[in-house]
């Protein structure tokens, strides 16, 4: 087995897509996939499975990863007194409203205090996972149960509800019950990725949406044109100077949790962004809570 081998497949396990690996390493995709098809002919086995997302690990690839990102910590911690540690790629899963609003914002100071560090911040909906090493970090919105992780509470946080100025100047809202009658806006039930993520129905079960999107930032934009009403976090409503809170008495509490494969949170990298990340959620912990 060639020993090089192992830096394009670890690019690989990092990257998830064989054409990102390729551009982190500086090379083509072609040489990445003869790289990846000579160490699966040396091990006799296959690595990764090919998926529409790109390149996903298989059983002997998650046991390799393993024992190759352990020798890439323990290569770490003996050059971090010769060379510079904090550098190459940490990547992020985030929700797409936390990864958006709160996570992108403050990256720049991040970026300025290591600048020899790349962070790739997948922000969307859903997570990706770190069981399956396609992320170093996930903020996610439960504990994980399962899987080799490291896992701890990086945040509680408040959603309420939301209009634009407009819209509340034009339709008062006194109640709970008043809500039934104005068009409410949330997400689609089909594609609802967490239960944590469905919030009306705690408010009054008899509430159901009328604008429905699978984004939470589509939905922000719905609200700030004046469609209606919807529940926001509050690190994006009271973020927006053109929306206003809507029955102050509606208060609903979620948790971030971040999630780390137990082989990776030793890494330098990975310890600094989230010492990084759990400072900024307590310094910006009001915001969070909506206080």
């Amino acid at each position: 087995m060639n020993w090089d081998d192992m830096r394009f497949f670890l690019a690989v396990t990092h990257a998830g897509q064989i054409a990102r690996a390729a551009v982190q390493l500086g090379v083509d995709a072609t040489t990445v996939t003869r790289r990846i098809r000579r160490l699966e002919q040396s091990l006799g086995h296959t690595l990764f499975e090919q998926r529409r997302d790109g390149q996903h690990l298989t059983e002997m690839g998650e046991r390799l990863a393993a024992k190759a990102d352990a020798l890439e910590r323990a290569m770490s911690d003996v050059t971090e007194q010769g060379a510079h540690p904090l550098e190459g790629v940490v990547r992020v899963s985030a929700s797409e409203g936390f990864g958006t609003w709160f996570v992108a914002p403050r990256l720049g100071a991040f970026s300025a205090h290591y600048p020899r560090l790349n962070v790739d911040l997948v922000a969307n909906s859903g997570f990706l996972s770190p069981s399956r090493r396609e992320t170093d970090i996930a903020i996610v919105l439960a504990r994980p149960r399962k899987g080799p992780l490291v896992s701890r509470r990086l945040t509680d946080y408040a959603l309420r509800l939301y209009a634009s100025r407009a819209y509340a100047e034009r339709s008062p809202i006194a109640s709970k019950a008043a809500l039934r009658a104005h068009p409410l806006i949330g997400y689609i039930p089909d594609f609802l990725y967490a239960p944590e993520l469905d919030y009306l129905e705690e408010i009054d079960p008899q509430l159901s949406p009328r604008l429905r999107s699978s984004s939470i930032n589509a939905q922000h934009r719905m609200a700030a044109a004046g469609a209606g009403v919807a529940v926001l976090p509050c690190f994006i409503g009271d973020t927006d100077p053109n929306l206003v809170r809507v029955l102050d008495d509606v208060r609903i509490t979620r948790s971030f949790w971040l999630a780390t494969h137990r082989d990776v949170i030793a890494l330098p990298r990975t310890r600094a962004f989230v010492d990084w990340l759990v400072g900024a959620a307590t310094a910006d912990r009001e915001l969070l809570l909506g206080l």
